[in-house]
């Protein structure tokens, strides 16, 4: 049979366990005709979309690995366009499926790791440039705002000279 990556958006309104219940469903149909989930759903998150689908501007995204005819792939996109919370799906055929977890949830532990090492949301809590308020020196006094030494114009310099 062939191999098909599947990943479908849902509307952002719904709760995660709504999610899984309608991928728990196309799981479903795909097993009645013949086919089999090759790994576990990968459930991606909630996603901001580039541009407005259904007046929604997030969505639920999850990738399901099947190994299925082509028969079971065309019931399951049926059911998803009948589906008013499924908002967009795409198939794509495969040679083979990649060992270990997706790209996108390899990007997520990346983010994770990275955000680790610096403590967060940064050293300071509040964003990603820790360091950059320790690198500046002392000011000094600052109580001589109102005594500012005027600018040399163009013509001072040259009256020097003379």
């Amino acid at each position: 049979m062939p191999l098909y990556e599947h990943v479908y958006m849902a509307r952002q309104d719904l709760s995660t366990q709504q999610v899984e219940e309608m991928t728990a469903a196309f799981k479903g149909i795909i097993e009645s005709l013949g086919g089999k989930l090759v790994a576990d759903p990968e459930y991606w998150g909630v996603k901001t979309l580039s541009f407005r689908i259904r007046k929604n501007r997030k969505a639920h995204f999850t990738l399901l690995k099947v190994d299925t005819p082509p028969a079971a792939l065309t019931e399951l996109e049926r059911q998803q366009r009948i589906n008013e919370d499924v908002l967009r799906y795409i198939t794509v055929r495969v040679d083979a499926h990649e060992e270990g977890p997706s790209a996108m949830m390899r990007k997520v532990d990346r983010d994770r790791e990275r955000d680790d090492r610096r403590g967060g949301f940064g050293e300071r809590g509040f964003g990603g440039r820790g360091d950059r308020f320790g690198d500046r020196g002392d000011r000094g006094d600052r109580g001589d705002r109102g005594e500012r030494r005027p600018r040399e114009s163009a013509d001072e310099p040259a009256a020097a000279q003379e």
